[in-house]
């Protein structure tokens, strides 16, 4: 896809806020997220896989873009094995500069080509998503310190049937939810609608735990908040129940990624 055709797109797209994805934004906030899965079989395409993100690709991204990706193993999802990287920008305009000086990159483009020589293609299927963060979303960054553990990251796919549902959405949780998913243990991550990629309008979120007890502490602890009895009656009382689809993943960081 060229950066016209790509540009064609995005101005087709109704929901997208012009000022998260204009080359001005602003240096400390995050635009836009580039979700990338790749889906693979089970042998040595995963093995493979790892080597070339943790010797090859992460330190040349390292070296074009200052914000660290979040790279995850899934562990309960649709289809296993797969791994999901989670990259971002401040705009589609700064996401278009690190690709090229990735594609300029002929260590790059070497080591690329090697990891897929061979009988076995690397991958089974790779998928790309652009989405938008909300202006109520953190910013992706590496704990510090980092954790001695992995942490297991919980991501969810909350699909509305119309704009309007999606903005209510939004709301509620600008209004409150977010405050509440951290007091209650969890640790938010992002908040962002898909701008370019399936199950739209929807809102993209990722939170992450400790550990597995740490996450059923924070179901059990959540739906009993009252605090959050409260916003999602009103939720219900202004718009109604408002996402029609869910999807719910749960990955793990793996030992290479910069965010743990």
């Amino acid at each position: 896809m060229n950066r016209r055709t790509f540009a064609g797109m995005l101005a087709a797209t109704p929901a997208l806020a012009p000022a998260a994805f204009a080359q001005g934004a602003p240096a400390a906030k995050t635009g836009c997220i580039v979700l990338q899965q790749y889906q693979l079989q089970l042998g040595s395409q995963a093995t493979r896989l790892a080597d070339y993100l943790s010797k090859v690709y992460l330190p040349a991204f390292a070296k074009a873009h200052s914000t660290p990706p979040l790279v995850m193993d899934a562990q309960l999802a649709p289809y296993l094995p797969a791994i999901t990287i989670v990259s971002a920008y401040q705009s589609v305009e700064q996401m278009w500069s690190v690709r090229a000086h990735l594609n300029a990159d002929k260590d790059l483009e070497a080591a690329t080509d090697a990891w897929q020589a061979g009988a076995e293609p690397p991958f089974d299927s790779m998928t790309s998503e652009l989405l938008e963060t909300a202006e109520f979303s953190p910013e992706l960054a590496p704990l510090n310190p980092q954790p001695k553990a992995r942490r297991i990251f919980e991501l969810r796919v909350y699909q509305t049937r119309t704009l309007k549902q999606l903005r209510a959405l939004k709301q509620r949780f600008a209004e409150g939810e977010v405050k509440i998913l951290a007091h209650d243990g969890a640790q938010p991550i992002l908040f962002a609608t898909t701008a370019i990629g399936s199950d739209g309008p929807n809102i993209t979120w990722i939170m992450a735990f400790d550990d597995m007890t740490g996450r059923e502490k924070f179901n059990t602890a959540f739906a009993a908040d009252p605090d959050w009895l409260k916003l999602r009656q009103q939720s219900l009382e202004r718009n109604g129940q408002i996402p029609s689809f869910r999807r719910l993943t749960l990955h793990q960081a793996t030992a290479y990624s910069p965010i743990r």
